[in-house]
């Protein structure tokens, strides 16, 4: 497989930009104006207007009202029964970057955890600045082949953070809009934050080699840049006969940040970590911007958060059993508590006035990203304020609620249009407006018949290579219709699954591979019997057999019916 995939990509390397062309050849004939006409808008920034008139002009929102003007060339929408949301915001994301979840987890750049020390790992003193790249722009590392950013904006996703993971000070964030013909389009916001990850380069003899010193290191590494930037002042006004300062780059960049006003994103996920994060930013002369904050519903928490003014980004990845994990091993109970509460943090917030915005934390698809949500909802969040944190909030905690987050006249047309609610799972998206370019959503196939059986576990795979056999792993969740999701994990990195779905006991599932020279979908089809799948693989000028297996502890044919994602969050 491995050889078959790498010919293949290099004879398809020019298909990406040849399926650029051809999208934008067929938007050519499109026009720039379009106006959906007597919809419900909910504009989030005000109350919401039935029977209104959304007009959209060369990218931008020109006119909400009910009795708003046409322009003639405007292609119009029939708004009857329809709903126009803002566009919804991914307040901390990788999309667009291409990084394979199972890289973003892994060792941070420029230090390979391990037993072999290399002279460059060991610390030799303060100038020493290791897993520190904050020079590094997300707006610079954009992948239009990304396969997330379609994914994310046909669940009405139209703006996100992307941003760096791997490393102490891994980079700087840049909010990006999920459409455009080059990278640099998708780029709203570049140089938009600081990540701060307290992931060291771990082993024995690197530095920081725990958490205490990632903490200590991130501390060190502020003072520092504090103390060059006094050095550069004081060398500005008297160069002749003062020392001159070294050049760090890493403070340098630093520098730069905080004299912008960008944010520094500080990870703190428990109470405990929440504390110590509003403790670390005053340490670091930083506003407390914290995400994670999962556990923001235990006592004086939140309250805590609103006296320091501090900005939550809540993790909508609530924590949830392992799906293989022993059924009678018994759990804590304070991981019982906080996998219970977790959805409750939203509403906590909210009443203590504390600004808080949701990401997805991993999530495999935006879906899951609304299912959570509407977890929140449940748990006490007023709907009008969930809808605000996926949309307004984020934007005002970013500094771009001048351009996005609401559905107002001169700001950039990014627009979720709905048939009903967006927090009833039987809502259905007809379009999405990125940047005031039209995206019609094309609803998923169905299994023709009723699943026989559960997709659901973690599944070793062995495929049948020219080469040998080659292992693989697919962690799968099942909603009770049949749809599946998750992510593959195979020997190019970690793939999303697309679309899949079991229909009877045949299955269908395809993913996108980047063999180094470009993406394409590869699809697994067979059939499951229990705990056991078998079939091949199918791609451009590939195939193989493969079969695959999970531990029993896992869901099978056997069980008495499929499981739905939301039994999966019990």
């Amino acid at each position: 497989m491995l050889r078959a995939l790498a010919g293949v990509a290099v004879l398809i390397a020019a298909a990406p930009y040849a399926s650029r062309v051809a999208e934008r050849a067929a938007r050519a004939d499109e026009p720039r104006f379009f106006a959906i006409k007597g919809a419900k808008v909910v504009p989030v920034s005000g109350p919401a207007i039935d029977g209104a008139t959304v007009v959209i002009a060369k990218g931008l929102i020109t006119a909400v009202a009910k009795d708003a003007p046409i322009p003639p060339e405007a292609w119009v929408i029939d708004g009857k029964d329809l709903t126009v949301y803002p566009g919804l915001v991914d307040a901390l994301s990788d999309i667009g970057l291409g990084i394979p979840e199972a890289a973003a987890q892994g060792a941070p750049r420029g230090r390979a955890a391990g037993p072999t020390v290399s002279p460059e790992m060991i610390s030799k003193g303060p100038q020493d600045r290791p897993a520190s790249t904050p020079w590094e722009d997300a707006a610079d590392a954009l992948k239009l082949d990304d396969k997330k950013i379609e994914n994310w904006r046909s669940g009405g996703f139209t703006t996100a953070l992307a941003a760096p993971k791997t490393g102490l000070l891994p980079g700087q964030g840049a909010i990006i809009d999920l459409a455009g013909a080059r990278p640099g389009d998708l780029v709203v916001k570049p140089d938009a934050t600081v990540q701060v990850t307290l992931n060291g380069p771990g082993g024995f003899f690197g530095f920081p080699g725990s958490l205490m010193g990632s903490i200590s290191y991130i501390e060190q590494v502020f003072f520092d840049a504090q103390q060059d930037a006094e050095a550069q002042r004081i060398y500005g006004s008297s160069v002749r006969g003062t020392e001159r300062p070294e050049y760090d780059r890493v403070l340098r960049a630093l520098e730069d940040a905080q004299k912008a006003g960008e944010p520094v994103l500080l990870p703190a996920n428990t109470a405990p970590q929440i504390l110590r994060g509003l403790w670390l930013a005053d340490r670091i002369h930083a506003a407390p911007f914290l995400y994670g904050v999962q556990q923001g519903y235990a006592p004086g928490v939140a309250e805590a958060l609103a006296a320091k003014k501090a900005v939550a980004l809540v993790n909508a990845k609530w924590p949830e059993k392992e799906k293989d994990a022993d059924p009678d091993a018994e759990e804590p109970l304070r991981t019982l508590r906080f996998r219970d509460r977790a959805p409750g943090t939203p509403a906590a917030l909210e009443k203590a006035g504390v600004r808080f915005a949701f990401y997805d934390g991993g999530l495999t698809g935006p879906k899951d990203m609304l299912k959570n949500v509407k977890k929140a909802i449940d748990a006490g969040l007023a709907p009008d304020a969930a809808l605000r944190a996926l949309t307004l909030s984020a934007a005002e905690i970013y500094g771009v609620s001048d351009r996005l987050g609401s559905i107002e006249t001169g700001k950039i047309a990014n627009l979720v249009v709905t048939d009903g609610d967006l927090f009833n799972a039987k809502t259905k998206i007809k379009f999405v407006f990125v940047d005031g370019q039209k995206f019609e959503i094309k609803e998923e196939e169905k299994p023709k018949e009723a699943p026989k059986g559960d997709l659901t576990g973690k599944w070793s795979i062995t495929i049948s290579g020219d080469q040998g056999p080659m292992q693989a792993t697919a962690d799968l969740t099942m909603a009770s219709g049949g749809s599946v999701t998750g992510t593959v994990t195979h020997p190019f990195g970690t793939s999303t699954i697309k679309t899949g779905s079991l229909s009877g006991n045949t299955f269908s599932i395809t993913i996108t591979v980047d063999a180094g020279q470009g993406a394409n979908d590869y699809t697994f089809s067979g059939t499951i019997e229990g705990n056991t799948i078998k079939g091949s693989i199918n791609g451009p000028d590939f195939s193989a057999e493969f079969t695959g297996t999970r531990p029993s502890g896992g869901s099978s044919a056997e069980s008495a019916a499929p499981r739905s994602q939301e039994d999966d969050h019990e």
